[in-house]
């Protein structure tokens, strides 16, 4: 573990001695700005079907109480949007990928609001955050979190938070917070804020133990055996928050986004009891229709719907 404090004293050696062995742990094959231009500029426009505009019209529910529940102390999680978690576990508040911005670098529109206002938000214990892509890394609203909360990040993140308390963790490194043990893991994916950071950082997602059970927040990742091996090292997964948009076309998003299909084959190799969707709904960022995702996800669980949590927006589940 390397606090933000830590990482500014040592400077280029921190940078020299870590960030040198990111590359290897890139998803590959990589996609570049060659490919953004083929997938938004030389594609041919195709068609949309009745079903597809149909599909893109549909929107997350929102519910209120998420607030009220989450200030309680009974174990809960919230689904903000998107990426975003609030849960209470083990007493503390936990909030996963803080994004409440309107806007994504006020150009991609929020489509629904967060599920909890952040004014009435109560005070986060642990601020969590995978990777640091515009839409998990939002740091406007990261500026209006609290400085008492302690926040972790993977290796190279810390300096971006802005706050005091800042752990950065390696892959399979844990950090213990009262009954709370925070365990980074891998992510088939990549960090990039401006071109030329290209996997300066590192990404993963967390398995959260605590003492009403274990919790898993993928944060951004194509399929691959590090679901299996997130199982073996730490335990059948109660509650797997895994994405089920921003999948398409498969060409470019398949070697860093999981599609439905693959986040219900994870949930089965992380031996799951629940699926929490998310990374749907929120923003417009791939070619799907808006609402496919869900469509699809509900199909696949068509036969166990009790361990799908397709939750509304600001909706609270009890832990």
């Amino acid at each position: 573990m390397v606090s933000v404090t830590t990482a500014a004293r040592l400077g280029a050696r921190y940078h020299r001695s870590f960030m040198g062995s990111f590359d290897d742990r890139a998803t590959t094959p990589r996609r570049g700005p060659g490919d953004i231009f083929k997938w938004k500029v030389l594609r041919k426009s195709e068609p949309r079907s009745a079903r597809h505009a149909e599909l893109d019209r549909v929107r997350p529910g929102i519910k209120e109480g998420g607030a009220a529940a989450l200030a309680s102390g009974v174990p809960t999680a919230v689904w903000i949007g998107h990426a975003t978690w609030a849960c209470r576990l083990g007493g503390q508040l936990v909030v996963i990928d803080p994004v409440w911005s309107t806007a994504l670098s006020g150009v991609v529109k929020r489509l629904v609001p967060p599920g909890v206002p952040l004014a009435e938000l109560p005070t986060p214990d642990l601020v969590l955050v995978t990777h640091d892509h515009r839409d998990h890394m939002d740091l406007p609203t990261l500026a209006k979190l609290p400085d008492s909360a302690t926040y972790i990040v993977p290796l190279g993140n810390g300096p971006r938070i802005g706050h005091p308390n800042v752990i950065e963790l390696d892959w399979w490194q844990t950090h213990r917070h009262g009954s709370l043990e925070i365990t980074l893991v891998p992510a088939r994916h990549w960090s990039m804020r401006m071109p030329w950071n290209r996997n300066d950082t590192l990404w993963g997602g967390y398995v959260v133990k605590g003492p009403e059970g274990t919790l898993y927040h993928s944060g951004d990742t194509a399929w691959g055996d590090h679901f299996a091996e997130i199982r073996q090292r730490m335990g059948a997964i109660d509650w797997a928050m895994l994405p089920i948009g921003a999948y398409s076309p498969r060409w470019f998003m398949s070697s860093q986004h999981i599609d439905p299909d693959e986040a219900f084959a994870a949930f089965e190799a992380l031996g799951a009891r629940h699926l929490l969707a998310m990374h749907w709904g929120t923003f417009k960022l791939t070619d799907e229709a808006i609402g496919e995702p869900r469509a699809r996800i509900l199909d696949l669980f068509a036969g166990r719907p009790e361990a799908l949590w397709l939750l509304d927006v600001g909706e609270a589940r009890r832990l």
